[in-house]
This record gives C-alpha cells, sequence and structure tokens, in this order.
C-alpha cells in the first residue's frame, strides 16, 4: 500500500465524474491542513524564541 501511494505522488490523477473530483480535491486538502499544522508551530518557535544576540 505503501508503496502505491509513493508511485502516485507527483501523478495527475484522471477524474471522470465530479464525485471523482470531489474526492481528489479532498485528498488534496488533508494534505495542505497536514502540512499547515506541522509547519505553523515550528514557524512561531521560531520566531518568539530567544536568541543570544537578542539578549545583549
Amino acid at each position: 500500500m505503501i508503496e502505491h501511494v509513493l508511485q502516485s505522488i507527483g501523478e495527475w490523477q484522471s477524474v471522470h465524474t465530479l464525485v471523482d473530483y470531489y474526492q481528489y480535491i479532498k485528498g488534496v486538502e488533508y494534505l495542505i491542513c497536514v502540512a499547515f499544522f506541522i509547519a505553523f508551530p515550528m514557524y512561531y518557535k521560531y520566531l518568539n524564541s530567544n536568541s543570544v544576540d537578542a539578549n545583549k
């Protein structure tokens, strides 16, 4: 299953019906949300970190 997922990354999906299109967009949207929920806390922590030069 993981091999199939890795092979399908970067490939264009052909959609034949509106339901197929909605399901494809929903999957892409979930991946974007997961990436945001991982990246935003890291970015927030980076912005609010105290560096050594700022304390001088």
